[in-house]
């Protein structure tokens, strides 16, 4: 069969397409250059807002097909299946990336199976192999400690989960064209044993993920004992508390707060690492953020190899000015 073209499996909520679509853009874009083919969208809703189709179109995709019925207002697992074969069975297409989301990690795995694809979860780096044209999946494995290339030579379509925020959004670039296709889903397709009962959103006060500000702690903090100095600089930032995983297997802080590819991936416009050594894992899941600036005692931390701003030196003595500073600044404001 001769699959081609690199789709992503865009998302939305009430008829509003989510940002995680704008951000596989960015990936899929940059994949179908390597591969010298187009990009497509396939989403699953109802009501979805023609201007929020059209944006996929502006951020990128060739086109979009859009399928569409009550039923697929919200998320359920069979429904979404079987149209998303469906899509494979009439567009073939060569390369499926998606969100490392709820919908994403419970969806792809079912499709892949179904489908007899192979599929990489949670990928850091997605990359076309030259000489092949196989999709190169790299994503941490063995606890973090390497970087594990995956490849699918042999089966179609390959698929793949990236994590949220962990790439920026695609720009818009206001007069592309491309096809939008809107789809009335098959009844078959619509059958379902599981019904949605209702949702519970996440009303923190500083969402981690959704934070202009995060300010993370790591095991270089010494003891639960010493947080209050770390949060102290997230307050005077109005800031997100994060933490590596090392601070929350040591019952530091809650799972809720952890960065990196076993947490949360985050994208902030100012990311502050609070002796935090710098594993792979844990840079998986921040090092996209626009500035990142690092304090460690150890001038040779890997945290220092993705950091715009280094302080080598002792965070108990660091912080506590740093603090005083921020305090003055806001008083005079």
């Amino acid at each position: 069969m001769d699959y081609k073209g690199v789709w992503i499996l865009a998302e939305q909520s009430r008829g509003r397409v989510q940002r995680i679509s704008h951000e596989l853009l960015t990936r899929a874009r940059q994949l179908a250059h390597n591969r010298g083919t187009d990009v497509a969208a396939m989403i699953f809703g109802h009501n979805i807002r023609q201007s929020d189709l059209q944006e996929l179109i502006d951020r990128g995709a060739d086109r979009v097909v859009a399928v569409e019925a009550p039923q697929l207002e919200k998320f359920l697992p069979e429904p979404y299946a079987a149209c998303m074969l469906k899509i494979i069975a009439d567009y073939k297409p060569e390369i499926i990336i998606a969100g490392a989301t709820s919908t994403g990690r419970t969806l792809m795995p079912y499709v892949a199976v179904r489908a007899n694809a192979g599929l990489t979860a949670d990928c850091t780096v997605l990359d076309i192999e030259q000489e092949t044209g196989n999709l190169l999946q790299t994503r941490p494995a063995i606890g973090g400690n390497i970087l594990a290339t995956i490849k699918t030579p042999s089966h179609r379509p390959q698929m793949a989960t990236v994590r949220p925020r962990s790439t920026k959004p695609a720009a818009k670039q206001h007069g592309r064209t491309g096809e939008i296709v809107r789809l009335k889903a098959p009844a078959h397709c619509l059958e379902s044993r599981i019904k949605h009962v209702g949702f519970i959103p996440n009303e923190s006060e500083h969402s981690l993920q959704e934070s202009d500000i995060v300010v993370s702690a790591g095991r270089g903090i010494g003891k639960a004992e010493n947080l209050p100095l770390v949060q102290r600089l997230a307050d005077e930032l109005r800031a997100a508390l994060g933490a590596s995983r090392d601070v929350v297997d040591r019952g530091w802080l809650s799972y809720p707060h952890q960065v990196g590819l076993s947490g949360k991936t985050v994208s902030p416009k100012l990311y502050f690492a609070c002796g935090i050594s710098g594993a792979i894992q844990h840079l998986a899941g921040m090092q996209t953020s626009e500035t990142i600036v690092a304090v460690n005692t150890d001038a040779d931390a890997q945290i220092f190899s993705v950091a715009d701003f280094g302080i080598v030196g002792d965070i108990f003595e660091i912080l506590p000015v740093l603090c005083e500073r921020l305090k003055q600044a806001g008083s005079r404001q």
